[in-house]
């Protein structure tokens, strides 16, 4: 490829601090106006302020070394950083001088007009990348996160096998039952995926099962007859869901599923079952959301920060009141006392939970780096668990394919510690489910 500079739009960094360095050889043009757009972010307690303050203190690292007006260089086989304004003469007379995105593509025209090289806007704003083919001007989107290449391709824990008629037999009748690659058909299976061993005699006759790895027998998906804390699994997707979830050797889990499948409310069930319930396995349930979205909308609300946070959570309550009976008393009770803790996810980052059931709901609206994070916040005797739906995602500098909750999915999938499920149906409502679908 051709020489190249590329100019990043605030998008870009906001999205991955590190963003700067992914480009090789090429040369960085940073507009001064994404330098004071960056600034009215680094304030926030999420993740865009630490993307904007992480890449404010790189920058000053660089201004160590040279300035960038003239280009500070990223090191050998590298290319060169630049921050630059934009001229006057080169912005079209449709594009407002007032709008940011404006004069960020202005300073792209300009540099194009005075370089010999091909000049290219990086973004992740679609309308930004419109205005810029309207103009002529060549763009790309950055993607750096991008675990598969559409939703549709993301893992869902679960394959559906035909097996000869004699192996369900056999795996009823307690023998031991081996999956290999001449039963898959070169299908590659993962640890702890779930499957529908289906006889090729007939298609009724089926087997759920867990599998463990190629070198184990699978066994019997475990089936709660009384419930999991009232909770029955509607279909086998929760089924697959309450297995994993109840399981001890399987500390991360994962849940996928459209509004009204049952994702929030099989992991409180859960959760309350082995915390509270007969046989406790952890000292505290804590359940915890992105507040989403962040930023100075979140000062709007009245009251000191707790009561700010109650819009967002009281889904959450609403949950466990419905969980508890709507035995407010008791469930006050738990809260006090430390046992139930719901917190804004601000709070979880920067401690270190032992002996906890996690449950971090609406996922979809984390970023790669900050689920990580939380991931890294967990000790010992502590399970997670990850819940979202990758169609509904309010946070702009994420997508289906980027956010935080497809990445630990798919980076996660072949961990003997993981285990994800994604939930089909709808359980909430009819009317629920229809809106999901085709609204």
């Amino acid at each position: 490829m051709a020489h190249r500079k590329y100019v990043i739009d605030t998008s870009v960094f906001l999205t991955d601090h590190r963003s700067i360095i992914k480009f090789g050889s090429h040369d960085i043009i940073i507009p001064l106006k994404v330098l004071e757009e960056i600034d009215k972010h680094k304030k926030r307690q999420d993740v865009v302020g630490s993307n904007a303050r992480n890449i404010v203190r790189f920058l000053d690292k660089l201004r160590e070394m040279g300035t960038l007006q003239q280009g500070v260089s990223l090191g050998e086989g590298k290319g060169t950083v630049f921050a630059k304004g934009y001229d006057p003469a080169f912005i079209p007379a449709e594009l407002d001088k007032k709008n940011a995105d404006h004069i960020i593509i202005a300073t792209a025209l300009t540099e194009r007009a005075t370089s010999q090289e091909e000049v290219v806007l990086v973004t992740r704003d679609i309308q930004l990348r419109v205005i810029c083919d309207s103009l002529g001007l060549k763009c790309e989107g950055y993607e750096s996160d991008q675990v598969v290449a559409t939703a549709e391709k993301l893992y869902d824990g679960f394959v559906e096998i035909v097996v000869p008629d004699s192996i369900i037999d056999d795996f009823y009748e307690k023998h031991p039952v081996y999956i290999d690659n001449t039963l898959t058909g070169g299908l590659t299976l993962h640890k702890n995926q779930f499957i529908m061993l289906t006889s090729e005699m007939d298609v009724k006759k089926t087997a759920l099962a867990f599998f463990n790895g190629y070198d184990a027998p699978v066994r019997e998906v475990v089936k709660y007859k009384n419930g999991i804390w009232g909770v029955q699994a509607r279909n086998k997707e929760q089924a697959f869901g309450f297995d994993m979830l109840m399981n001890p050797d399987i500390p991360l889990v994962s849940i996928i599923g459209k509004a009204g499948s049952g994702k929030s409310l099989i992991s409180l069930a859960a959760g309350l079952e082995q915390v509270v319930g007969k046989d406790s396995q952890y000292k505290r349930l804590i359940v915890s959301r992105p507040v989403q979205p962040m930023g100075k909308d979140i000062g709007f609300l009245p009251g000191d920060i707790n009561d700010k946070m109650i819009p967002w959570l009281m889904p959450v309550q609403d949950n466990l009141q419905f969980l508890m009976g709507d035995d407010r008393a008791t469930l006050e009770m738990y809260i006090e006392n430390r046992t139930i803790e719901i917190e804004a996810l601000t709070y979880i980052r920067g401690r270190s939970i032992s002996n906890a059931f996690i449950i971090i709901d609406e996922c979809q609206n984390l970023s790669a780096h900050e689920i990580k994070t939380i991931i890294t916040r967990v000790g010992e005797n502590t399970k997670i668990v990850f819940t979202g739906d990758i169609e509904q995602i309010d946070n702009v500098y994420v997508d289906a394919t980027t956010n935080g909750l497809s990445y630990v999915v798919e980076k996660m999938k072949d961990q003997e510690i993981s285990g994800h499920i994604t939930l089909k149906k709808g359980e909430r409502s009819k009317v629920a489910t229809i809106a999901a679908a085709i609204l």
